[in-house]
C-alpha cells in the first residue's frame, strides 16, 4: 500500500511565501488604481482647465453644500495645508471662471463664505458622472463578506500609511541611513 505524503499545509494554512505572494499581489492592485486615479485626475484636471488645488477645492465645496454646511476662506486653507494667499488666489481663479462665489457672512459681515455655483456642480457631475457609474458598477453586486474585507483592506492601508513617522534628527544623520 502506498502511503501518501500530506501536505501540512491542508491543517495550517498557507506557507510564509504564499501569503508573502498574495500580499504582494494585493498590494500591486492597489497600485495599478491609484495610478489610473491620478490618470483619471489629471485628465479631469485638463479638461476643466484647473489645477488640483482647484478640484480638489470644487469637490470640497460641493461636499460640503450637499451637508448644508457653510465654508470659509480659512477653513480651505486649512483642508489645503496652503497658505492664506495660495487660498485666496485660488478662490479668485474660480471665482473668475465662474465657479465659486464669495458670499456674505449671514451674521458676521467681515467675513464671507464660498460657495460652489450651480455651474460647478453640472460640470463636475458631467465630467466625472459616468465614471462613478463605472465605479459603482465594478462594486455594487459585492457581497456583505467582500465588501467588508475591502473595506477592512483599505482602512489598515490607510492606518499604515498614516503612522509614517519623521526621520529621528540626531547628532549624525548618516546612522539612520541603511
Amino acid at each position: 500500500m502506498e502511503q501518501r505524503q500530506t501536505d501540512s499545509r491542508y491543517w495550517y494554512g498557507a506557507t510564509e511565501a504564499e501569503q508573502r505572494q498574495r500580499a504582494v499581489e494585493v498590494l500591486q492592485a492597489f497600485r495599478l488604481y491609484r495610478a489610473a486615479e491620478v490618470a483619471m485626475r489629471r485628465r479631469t484636471r485638463d479638461s476643466m482647465s484647473m489645477g488640483e488645488n482647484e478640484l480638489l477645492v470644487l469637490r470640497y465645496l460641493l461636499k460640503a453644500a450637499r451637508e448644508d454646511r457653510q465654508v470659509s476662506p480659512s477653513e480651505l486653507t486649512r483642508y489645503l495645508g496652503v497658505s492664506t494667499a495660495s487660498t485666496t488666489a485660488i478662490v479668485d481663479r474660480l471665482e473668475r471662471s465662474n465657479h465659486v462665489v464669495r458670499v456674505p457672512h449671514p451674521t458676521d459681515r467681515r467675513s464671507v463664505r464660498v460657495v460652489a455655483t450651480a455651474r460647478s456642480d453640472e460640470e463636475v457631475r458631467a465630467t466625472l458622472g459616468d465614471m462613478h457609474e463605472r465605479m459603482m458598477a465594478a462594486v455594487i453586486d459585492m457581497t456583505p463578506e467582500e465588501s467588508a474585507a475591502v473595506v477592512s483592506c483599505l482602512t489598515r492601508l490607510q492606518d499604515a500609511v498614516d503612522r509614517v513617522d519623521a526621520h529621528p534628527v540626531g547628532d549624525d544623520a548618516s546612522d539612520v541611513l541603511p
